[in-house]
């Protein structure tokens, strides 16, 4: 068996990857080997379109895609080669809500001095449906704090670098991946970023101090059309870091593979190996991540027409 990780060796999304690897044939009549295969770009849109269109409906491959894909359907971009609800879902190990770092020897110490800036900060992306282009996105459209957004970059790491040579100085991503791996600890240990705003309904324990989007739709008297844009942009959260396999696997497959990732989920060792490797948990079902993918996609035209708008599409 394989899994697609559409992010590179090293990154939050393939770390749990490859962790996932270790202990999913445990649970996995015959025991089967599988190995994590790292296929980049776009976003991880490279990797989906590979799945969905390379991968046989034996339940053999599966992929490890970012949550926010469906952005680039319901934009209609010709680059999709999937139907986002028509993938079979596993499941996800942990919910993502995402917040901005921001380089401390930059103006921008707060999301007032964004807004009043002259000239944007820099922030760095892999693509339209990472959360590094889409939630400085989202912002700018709720609260008007205009940020200049570089794609392209191969991978998340690829964006710390750029951040570290100085070619941008802002970045979006998880929570998670900010508290699980380096060089977060040591930029956090040097204060070498600090924090402009996070998602989520109520802040992060880790980031008491950081405004979440809510509360600034409501300090900045957002709109209603803005709030109901902020809804369907915010759910990717709530699909987290998900686990796919290509259409056309037989029901009785889905059901074993989706048992087999709830009981991976639950196995006290996959637990421990997680807490070492720093990776959290809050797991979202198969189930539960289908309902959420036909609820997109069903998101009214006049939202789909807004949030086109913010894209760029």
């Amino acid at each position: 068996m394989t899994i697609i990780v559409g992010t590179k060796a090293g990154d939050v999304y393939d770390l749990y990857a490859r962790a996932i690897a270790q202990y999913l044939p445990k649970h996995i009549p015959g025991n089967p080997n599988i190995i994590a295969q790292n296929v980049t770009g776009a976003g991880s849109l490279i990797a989906a379109n590979h799945v969905y269109n390379l991968g046989k409906p034996d339940g053999l491959t599966i992929g490890a895609i970012f949550p926010a894909l469906y952005f680039d359907q319901l934009s209609a971009r010709p680059e999709v080669k999937f139907d986002w609800t028509k993938f079979n879902w596993l499941g996800s190990p942990v919910v993502s809500n995402h917040f901005m770092y921001m380089r401390s020897d930059t103006p921008y110490k707060t999301i007032d001095d964004v807004r009043n800036a002259k000239e944007p900060p820099k922030c760095g992306s892999t693509g339209t449906a990472s959360t590094g282009y889409y939630m400085p996105k989202l912002v700018e459209e709720l609260i008007g704090a205009k940020f200049n957004i570089i794609t392209g970059y191969q991978a998340g790491g690829d964006v710390d670098l750029a951040a570290e040579r100085g070619e941008i100085v802002c970045r979006s991503f998880t929570i998670t991946a900010y508290f699980a791996r380096e060089p977060f600890f040591t930029w956090r240990k040097k204060g070498f970023v600090h924090e402009i705003f996070q998602t989520g309904k109520k802040r992060d324990p880790r980031l008491p101090n950081v405004p979440n989007v809510y509360e600034l739709m409501n300090t900045y008297k957002t709109s209603e059309a803005g709030r109901r844009l902020a809804t369907v942009i915010l759910a990717a959260g709530n699909v987290g870091r998900p686990y796919v396999t290509p259409p056309g696997v037989p029901a009785d497959r889905l059901k074993l593979l989706r048992d087999a990732f709830t009981k991976t989920m639950n196995d006290p060792e996959f637990k421990a190996e997680a807490v070492k490797r720093k990776l959290e948990l809050h797991p979202v079902s198969g189930e539960e991540l289908e309902a959420l993918a036909k609820e997109v996609i069903d998101t009214p035209p006049e939202v789909v027409a807004r949030m086109q708008k913010l894209l760029g599409k």
